[in-house]
């Protein structure tokens, strides 16, 4: 009986399975590749060139610089830190603790 059990429940197994790999076959909607593994293309009316189209982001510049200024805060972070590890030897990840020290 327990045998039969397993048997039953290995069977339903295969059989979801293979219905699982022929949807994920059939999502495969045939695109023509350019290239091996260069297989995107636009949707038709989707446009050549973005700007000015609706799908123009419209990326706003203030929110561009607070991304810069992020980044610029970053790498200082990080030129402190490189700067004690070169004069001590010992890498410290908190930078309150490195101003602290004259740096």
């Amino acid at each position: 009986m327990f045998k039969r059990i397993i048997q039953g429940t290995l069977a339903a197994a295969l059989i979801a399975g293979a219905a699982g790999a022929s949807v994920a076959h059939a999502a495969y909607d045939g695109t023509h590749c350019k290239a091996p593994g260069v297989c995107w293309e636009p949707e038709p009316g989707y446009p050549a060139i973005l700007k000015g189209s609706k799908y123009d982001p419209h990326h706003d510049p203030k929110e561009l610089a607070k991304q810069q200024a992020a980044l610029d805060a970053q790498e200082a972070r990080n030129k402190l830190r490189v700067e004690n590890f070169v004069k001590t030897g010992k890498f410290e990840f908190d930078v309150n603790k490195l101003q602290g020290q004259g740096n």
